[in-house]
């Protein structure tokens, strides 16, 4: 096993930046995700570190060793891409231990490796199938299973995921989380799907444009997200981005005016904001309360109901403010009455759940 650290990596084509001096450390075992949107240079990030790609400027360091001009072969590294990549004239068994083949191993020792990675991946039934007599699963268990003979010090995944099935990508998901307990090995896991990011990173990195976001737990990500680039997109349905205007702003007491007269008061540990700056407000649709409208509590927020998602275990109602099309999401538990589309309501803005962004986009904390 071994750490990873990123010290300033540039990556330039020509005059085109696609990574903006990155500076990250990956802590020996641990399993990390990169997360983000299309084209914002988390894979591009990932070929690097695995020597695909050339290092424009800073350095990398696999352990304590300085990795750069290391051939990809002698970094201790073992790649999973999204697709399979699998030999289909061998069997199961001959793709796995393709690789130690090549390296030299042969007889006994050889036969244990695979049946080793075969027993954790559960797929000793499978050794003598072809890969088109497999399943998607399949084929990247034995994919996975490829990169686990070579004992590598570090494990990359590229969206290993992206070519299966929602149930399967649901099953592999936690095999791949057991795999890491099991194994104890540096994992750095590639996704632009903010489900698999939130339940297999133990800390996740989100890059926007090149740029890391920011960095934490899943917990800290989805709770206290940095800005709004973050808010917006981890959680789903995404977090409810609110347009609103600084009335008042008195010793970190800052009141908020809101759409159709609606109001809220909340205490910041920093004086960010000044009177008439145009800010945002953060909050969850687990958080809201949808209320009947009631002309006489002109503080709440008016909406109209706009659709009603039915998900079994809960509903998720979206609403919008006669000033915006917007649509903003409410998520009712189990039992709860959802309301017709069209009808007239109003939140209720939890005051201990709400999250200020200043003009900015940054969040800043309450007290």
């Amino acid at each position: 096993m071994s750490s990873v650290r990123l010290q300033h990596l540039v990556k330039r084509y020509d005059q085109h930046t696609v990574v903006h001096g990155v500076d990250l450390d990956i802590a020996d075992g641990e399993l990390i995700v990169f997360v983000g949107p299309s084209g914002c240079g988390k894979s591009t990030l990932l070929r690097m570190i695995a020597g695909l790609e050339q290092i424009t400027e800073g350095d990398l360091f696999i352990g304590a060793q300085r990795a750069n001009d290391i051939a990809p072969a002698r970094r201790g590294l073992a790649m999973v891409f999204q697709s399979y990549a699998l030999y289909p004239h061998m069997n199961v068994f001959d793709n796995m231990a393709f690789a130690l083949k090549l390296a030299g191993h042969k007889g006994a020792a050889l036969r244990a490796a695979v049946q080793r990675a075969a027993e954790i991946l559960q797929i000793e039934h499978l050794l003598e199938r072809k890969p088109k007599d497999l399943s998607g699963g399949q084929r990247q268990r034995v994919a996975i299973g490829r990169a686990i003979v070579r004992k590598p010090d570090v494990f990359l995944f590229d969206e290993p995921l992206s070519n299966l099935d929602a149930s399967l990508r649901v099953q592999m998901r936690v095999e791949i989380s057991r795999l890491h307990r099991e194994l104890k090995t540096t994992m750095i896991y590639v996704t632009h799907d903010q489900v698999e990011a939130m339940t297999l990173g133990q800390r996740i990195v989100v890059f926007n444009g090149g740029r890391i976001e920011q960095v934490g737990t899943p917990v800290e990500l989805y709770q206290r997200p940095a800005n709004l680039f973050v808010a917006g997109f981890l959680g789903a349905p995404k977090m409810n981005l609110l347009a609103a205007e600084v009335a008042d702003s008195v010793a970190g007491q800052v009141t908020l005016q809101l759409a159709g007269g609606a109001r809220i008061t909340l205490s910041l540990q920093d004086q960010h904001a000044r009177r008439g700056d145009r800010v945002t407000l953060g909050v969850r649709a687990e958080h809201l309360a949808l209320v009947p409208f009631d002309a006489s509590a002109p503080d709440l927020l008016a909406v109209t109901v706009r659709h009603v998602e039915y998900l079994g275990d809960q509903s998720v109602v979206y609403a919008s403010t006669p000033e915006s099309s917007e649509l903003i999401a409410v998520r009712l538990g189990v039992g709860a009455v959802a309301p017709v589309a069209g009808s007239l309501a109003q939140l209720r803005l939890p005051l201990a759940h709400c999250l200020f962004f200043n003009v900015d986009g940054i969040a800043c904390p309450q007290r």
